[in-house]
């Protein structure tokens, strides 16, 4: 019966280490996995350790159809800060907006459009996905594909907006 009971907690134990993921994983469908967005406490509502590049797509919510990314079909922001497609948000504003990246080319799927799609390199050396120019980002207070809760809000010094298919921002709250 001991044996039993050690060798049920010991495949316990296998299966949580198996859930764990490094840290510098930057695209997929973990929730909370951790990115390396300018710290290694930023995190990304839509990481994994897949080697697939981050999908930008397009879902219909209360603001019309806007950008979003992910399986789990994420809202991205665009910030106002950032100025000829340069991010600049670091630190607690990186933990507060994770910046949406990948580890390979970025896809799109809906009516996003590819080739408005591409990269940055952060000073961290991760790359950042952007549309139309604009550095994307994910909020952290939304938590399911419904969410919008970072849209119109003023942090770090500027706007937060959604985007549409075009690129442009949505001004509505």
């Amino acid at each position: 019966m001991k044996k039993l009971t050690v060798l049920g907690c010991a495949a316990a134990a296998l299966i949580v280490l198996a859930g764990c993921g490094s840290s510098k994983s930057t695209t997929g469908s973990s929730a909370a996995a951790a990115t390396t967005a300018t710290t290694s406490t930023a995190t990304t509502p839509a990481a994994s350790s897949s080697g697939a590049g981050e999908t930008i797509l397009t879902k219909h919510a209360k603001l019309g159809t806007i950008l979003a990314a992910g399986p789990k079909r994420m809202t991205v922001y665009l910030f106002e800060a950032d100025k000829g497609g340069r991010s600049v948000c670091s630190g607690a504003c990186a933990r507060a907006w994770p910046p949406v990246t990948t580890a390979a080319q970025a896809q799109a799927a809906g009516a996003a459009v590819s080739a408005d799609i591409a990269t940055i390199t952060r000073s961290d050396g991760t790359m950042q996905v952007t549309y139309k120019g604009h550095p994307l980002y994910f909020f952290a207070k939304d938590k399911d594909n419904g969410d919008a809760y970072g849209q119109g809000a003023k942090a770090f010094g500027a706007g937060w907006y959604v985007l549409k298919p075009s690129g442009s921002k949505i001004d509505e709250s």
